[in-house]
């Protein structure tokens, strides 16, 4: 079982990246939340990996931290989830806001994660409550970047996967028209991802 990778990146795409060491290129899926915190192509990267073995398919999954490898092997323990679902949930949240939403049984905000219905959210709530890992939650972040730099972060970010000024534009204005000015940089950037893929 593959349990930890460093080495280059190869190539990185929202939620896959190839990861080469010593010669040998892995396929690793990684949620949003891991995807951010990369460096580009070329740079060192060091990741904690899920092996998910199947008759058909051995997949690798990989996490910057301990939370969220946790938080994934919990959320394929729940009936009916599977590791695609498990890491559109933890793309669609940031690790410490699940917690909470588990935590407080926030349905609605479980169910405001893309591919997340009503049911899957009971049951991540009936079957992860008292089966959390240990947190500390931090207050909330300080310094959170004023709206027009943030806009233009945005912005660089989307054009760095490759869409074009107008259509990252428009993305990012309705990202931010539906998130709110303060949500900060990831929140935004995942809802401005999902306003491409409509």
């Amino acid at each position: 079982m593959i349990a930890h990778l460093r080495g280059r990146i190869l190539e990185k795409h929202p939620n896959r990246i190839i990861v080469e060491v010593d010669g040998v290129g892995y396929d690793v899926s990684v949620p949003l939340s891991t995807f951010y915190g990369l460096g580009e192509p070329g740079g060192e990267i060091a990741l904690r990996i899920h092996t998910h073995v199947r008759e058909d398919a051995l997949a690798l999954y990989g996490f910057a931290s301990l939370l969220e490898q946790d938080l994934f092997e919990r959320l394929i323990g729940v009936s009916g989830i599977g590791p695609k679902l498990a890491l559109a949930v933890l793309s669609g949240i940031e690790p410490l806001e699940l917690v909470q939403a588990i935590e407080r049984g926030d349905l609605a905000r479980l169910t405001a994660i893309p591919g997340v219905g009503k049911k899957t959210s009971e049951r991540i709530v009936l079957e992860l409550k008292d089966r959390l890992p240990k947190v500390q939650i931090a207050p909330a972040a300080a310094g959170v970047a004023e709206p027009p730099v943030l806009r233009d972060d945005l912005l660089s970010a989307l054009m760095n996967l490759g869409y074009h000024r107008p259509l990252a534009e428009k993305a990012v204005d309705a990202a931010l028209k539906t998130v709110g000015r303060d949500a900060g940089f990831e929140r935004t950037l995942k809802q401005a991802l999902r306003e491409l893929a409509k």
